[in-house]
């Protein structure tokens, strides 16, 4: 059984600790058995809610893009530079800190407080007069938001068992695409009746009133039982996870899927009105019901066939994954060469909900590598790269190539050429988890032969 298998890890981290058969169902092994059901469903819905609102400041940049590069009169390289880089480099180096922090205090506060901060450097952005101003916020946001990932998933694998925990990492990784994809909606709505300062302002003080929602009703399981936290330097952290290959092929995987589905994909829109002559209140609604539909289907979908595949192999979480991630190339090339909007609507669909089905057991197998204790930190160390490369040069590279091609092709075939030659890379992100499956049912297989002799 998918229970009893255990990934060896350096320094005694081994994936299998966090298996209360292994260790004793008593609290401070597993957290889980403090709350009922009841009570993990009110974290999970609020830990939801969190993370849509997570999605919606970050990702409702995409939808407004038209209006702002009329207004400060942008090329789609500075576009691409104010949506990836300035974003990324601080929602990354700051990720490192605070992640140490969830991994020794209380997330709880860590998340909270950040929701907070993120949500008022949002609604600055509405109050932006100039390209630097808005960057300035853009970068605070991306400031806030550094601690709320790593500690959102630390708590998800404290409030749920192993068995359960793909199952609810999967509703909270919804939230990731309804939040994206409700933040087009309506940022397309209130951009195309009341302007873009509006759409950034309204979702900026949802934010704000969420914080203390959150800061009420998550708890903080460590004050429960005491938990002695963990003090191991985050040098013999980071040595020690990268001392494991599935570990380095999970983080280089993961690094290409934040290259398209937070990078590339914040064009989509823009490619949308420029191939098919839409304004950004249709585009934004056909690309942001797609995105909540889909992920809606691949998210839970994907949790599913993962736990299902899981049982029998736990090298099936990275397999699943590298399946999905494959298969979003070529539905991915046929959506974006239709000559029109409804000949576009249903593969883009369909690649989309491939993109989704990947997350959950993705991340799933990050957590299956890491061991309990350097949770936080190995998805902060994951977010570093994932953004700096791929949030960071996602857009920016699609911008550039972009520009460089208008002269000849025009500007909507020039941002469609882009994001075709763009997407392939997922091919090479596949590659990666099948790696990393291969390297788990190798230790899986090894630590099974030592337990028989």
């Amino acid at each position: 059984m998918a229970a009893q298998q255990i990934v060896k890890l350096p320094g005694n981290h081994v994936a299998g600790a966090e298996n209360p058969a292994l260790q004793g169902d008593d609290a401070s092994q597993s957290p889980w058995l403090l709350y009922s059901g009841r009570q993990q469903l009110a974290f999970l819905l609020v830990l939801f809610l969190v993370g849509a609102s997570y999605n919606i400041d970050r990702n409702i940049l995409g939808v407004l893009l038209p209006q702002i590069k009329i207004e400060f009169a942008l090329s789609d390289t500075e576009l691409g530079l104010l949506s990836g880089i300035v974003f990324a480099f601080f929602y990354a180096t700051l990720g490192l800190p605070l992640a140490r922090m969830a991994d020794r205090g209380n997330r709880v506060h860590i998340l909270s407080y950040s929701l907070v901060a993120w949500s008022v450097m949002t609604a600055l952005c509405g109050l932006a007069q100039s390209f630097w101003q808005l960057v300035a916020a853009r970068i605070g946001v991306g400031a806030g938001e550094a601690g709320a990932f790593p500690a959102a998933q630390s708590l998800i694998a404290d409030y749920f068992a192993p068995a359960k925990r793909a199952g609810a990492m999967a509703v909270f990784m919804t939230s990731s695409a309804i939040g994206y994809g409700g933040g087009l909606i309506l940022g397309g709505y209130v951009a195309e009746h009341y302007g873009w300062r509006s759409a950034f302002l309204l979702v900026g003080v949802v934010g704000i009133i969420l914080g203390p929602i959150s800061l009420s009703v998550l708890k903080e399981p460590r004050k429960a039982f005491r938990a002695k936290v963990v003090t191991e330097p985050f040098r013999a952290a980071a040595i020690g996870l990268f001392k494991v290959p599935a570990y380095r092929n999970i983080l280089y995987a993961i690094v290409i899927y934040f290259f398209m589905s937070y990078g590339a994909l914040v064009f989509i829109v823009s490619a949308m009105m420029r191939l098919f002559d839409v304004n950004v209140q249709v585009a934004g609604a056909t690309f942001g019901t797609i995105t909540m539909m889909s992920a809606i289907v691949g998210n839970i979908s994907g949790g599913l066939i993962a736990n299902r595949l899981a049982r029998k192999n736990l090298a099936n979480l990275p397999r699943t994954a590298a399946c999905a991630m494959m298969a979003t190339v070529p539905l991915f090339i046929f959506a974006l060469s239709r000559s029109s909007m409804a000949e576009m609507e249903i593969p883009l669909a369909l690649a989309m909900v491939a993109l989704n089905m990947m997350s959950a057991p993705m991340f799933a197998s990050l957590y299956l590598v890491c061991g309990p204790n350097r949770r936080a930190t190995a998805v902060a160390i994951v977010l570093l790269f994932a953004n700096l490369v791929g949030l960071g040069l996602g857009p920016f590279v699609t911008g550039l190539i972009s520009d460089f091609l208008a002269p000849t092709m025009g500007a909507a075939e020039g941002l469609r050429t882009s994001l075709l030659m763009l997407f392939g890379v997922m091919i090479i992100g596949g590659i990666f988890m099948l790696r990393a499956a291969n390297h788990i049912e190798a230790s899986i297989k090894a630590e099974h032969a030592q337990s028989l002799s």
